[in-house]
Formats: structure tokens, C-alpha cells, sequence
């Protein structure tokens, strides 16, 4: 632009300033994504739907006032990294990101740019947030759950499977919640009865060899906590399951939908529709440090019976009882 074209625009912004402000207002606004999944996991779609629907619901439509610029890293770091690094450097007016693994890389390369954040274990003990009521800097979003989550686990899997004497916790031992969880089973795993072997779920061949080792042993079972890892490998996991007779429990009921006999966590689609409401909040102004980081509303135990039956497991109808979905 030359020079007296700019002071003439810069005049006519002086002298109608609410005309820039009305462009601001009215150019597409741009959400980054940062997704643990594979593009083609089933559970993906369900969520970027989720997310599309409560964001149309406070006026916010993709491809008219709103763009989502997304990247699947599919439970790998160098993808997380990478893609965090292209995010960054689009310079979006929010990013969400699912999962400490994505939102650590968020965090190295920003400290400005606004991150809303789901299913985050301890986001206070990642040095995510510096409170949970009043985060600051420039990350916020909605917690998974707790560690003492692990201790719920493992009494579920003993109530479906009372015999139970060992089991695999399937777990990432290099992110603070992998280690976190497996801490919170070991805190109720003596006083049950049962000794625990943790493996590492990054390594699909360690996962075989695990599954197949607990199953010779007999009274042996599976605990899957939540991990970017677990929920790529879930199909094997699932499989392995079935082949081998074992009780598994795990995080969330897309595990079971897929197969699994019981999952016992939040809703993880619930998430994405809350986290559009702290979207819209940031897109209109308001600061991510300034937004508390919020609690599951609800916890869901969810049965299989069909899969059930097929592993030979006799649900207790007390169990039964208390679950939230049962399918059959």
C-alpha cells in the first residue's frame, strides 16, 4: 500500500472507529484443533459434531463466522509437537486441545494464545493452570476426572469378577497422569487382594505379550486408564480381552461401544459441547486465565452384557443395578 493510501485509510479509521470494529467483528473467527484421535476413529466424528452443534448454538457456524482448523495426532508426541508448533504459527484466536500430551506443546510455544483444554486429569500438577477457580496465563478448559478414579476401577473389576487376584493396568508411564493413575489402583490393590503389573500401552507387541502372560496366570483381569495411547490401541486391547477370557474395565464408554464389558468415567463427548461455551466467552473477549477450570458433571458406569456373556462373566444385578447404560 502507498503511503498516502494508508494515511487515508488511517484517517477514515480515526474518524469512524466502529467501522474497524464492526470488520473485526464480522471477519470469520478461527478455532485451531488439537485432537488425541485418528481422523478416521469413529469417536473423532462424534466429537467435532458435538463441538460444531453447541458452537452453532451461540451463533458461531462453521464456514459463515467461524472457522476449525484441525490436526489429528493420533496419540503420537512428534505429531502432538508438531502440529502444535503449525497451530501456533496459523496464529488461530482459539485453540482446543484434548489431553495434557497435546496441550504441553501448546503451552511451549505460547504463552499468549488463548488454549481451552478437555479431559486433563491434573492440569494444577502439569503446571497447565496455576489454580483450578482461577487459572491465569492463558490456559483453561474441563477436567477428566481425579486420580482416586484408578481406586474405583479396580473395585468394579473385582465386584464383576470376585476371584480376581492380578491384574494389567495399562498405562503411559511418561506423562504425569499415566503415573498418577496407576498410583491411585495401587492405593486399593492390597486391601483387595490383588497385584498389579503395570505396561506400558504405547508398545502394541509389550500390550500381547502383557494380556497373554496375566491370562496364563489365571484370575487375572485388565484396567485401562486414560492415555491418547489407550484410546488408538483400543481394538487390540479389546481383542485381546476377548481372546483370552480376561475382565477389563476401562475409561470411558466408547471402549465399550466398541466392544468392551465395562467402563466406568465422564461422558467424553460432554467435554467438547461445555468447552463451545468458553469458546464463545474468548472469541467475545473475555480471558482464558480468567475461567475456572471445571469438574465432570456426571460419571457413567456402562455394561456390555453381550460381551459379558461371552467372556463368561456373571454381572452381579446389583452392578447391574447401578449402571447407568446397559447394552445388550
Amino acid at each position: 500500500m502507498k503511503r498516502r493510501e494508508f494515511i487515508a485509510v488511517l484517517g477514515a479509521s480515526a474518524a469512524n472507529p466502529s467501522a474497524v470494529f464492526a470488520q473485526q467483528r464480522d471477519r470469520p473467527r478461527r478455532i485451531g484443533l488439537l485432537m488425541n484421535l485418528a481422523s478416521d476413529d469413529p469417536e473423532s466424528s462424534v466429537r467435532i459434531a458435538a463441538l460444531a452443534q453447541s458452537l452453532q448454538e451461540l451463533g458461531w457456524v462453521v464456514g459463515r463466522n467461524v472457522q476449525i482448523d484441525t490436526r489429528w495426532a493420533a496419540g503420537d508426541p512428534e505429531r502432538f509437537r508438531r502440529y502444535a508448533a503449525e497451530l501456533v504459527a496459523g496464529s488461530p484466536d482459539v485453540v482446543l486441545a484434548t489431553g495434557t500430551s497435546a496441550v504441553a506443546p501448546l503451552r511451549q510455544a505460547t504463552r499468549e494464545l488463548p488454549i481451552v483444554f478437555v479431559s486433563i486429569v491434573d492440569p494444577v500438577g502439569a503446571g497447565l493452570v496455576a489454580n483450578l477457580a482461577r487459572p491465569g496465563g492463558n490456559v483453561t478448559g474441563f477436567l477428566l476426572f481425579e486420580y482416586g478414579m484408578g481406586g474405583k476401577w479396580l473395585e468394579l473389576l473385582k465386584e464383576v469378577s470376585p476371584t480376581l487376584t492380578r491384574a494389567v493396568v495399562l498405562r503411559d508411564p511418561s506423562t504425569a497422569p499415566g503415573i498418577g493413575q496407576f498410583a491411585g489402583i495401587q492405593a486399593v490393590a492390597p486391601s483387595l487382594g490383588v497385584e498389579l503389573s503395570p505396561v506400558d500401552v504405547r508398545d502394541a507387541g509389550e500390550i500381547e505379550r502383557s494380556v497373554a502372560a496375566v491370562a496364563r496366570s489365571r484370575h487375572g483381569g485388565i484396567i485401562v486408564p486414560a492415555s491418547p495411547s489407550a484410546a488408538v490401541h483400543r481394538d487390540l486391547i479389546i481383542k485381546l480381552a476377548g481372546q483370552h477370557q480376561l475382565p477389563a474395565i476401562y475409561n470411558s464408554r466408547y471402549f465399550v461401544t466398541s466392544g468392551g464389558v465395562m467402563s466406568y468415567g465422564p461422558d467424553s463427548i460432554d467435554p467438547y459441547r461445555r468447552a463451545a461455551a468458553y469458546i464463545d466467552r474468548i472469541l467475545k473477549g473475555e480471558k482464558a486465565g480468567d475461567l475456572p477450570v471445571q469438574a465432570p458433571t456426571k460419571y457413567e458406569l456402562v455394561i456390555n452384557l453381550k460381551t459379558a456373556k461371552a467372556l463368561g462373566l456373571q454381572v452381579p444385578p446389583t452392578l447391574l443395578a447401578r449402571a447407568d447404560e446397559v447394552i445388550e
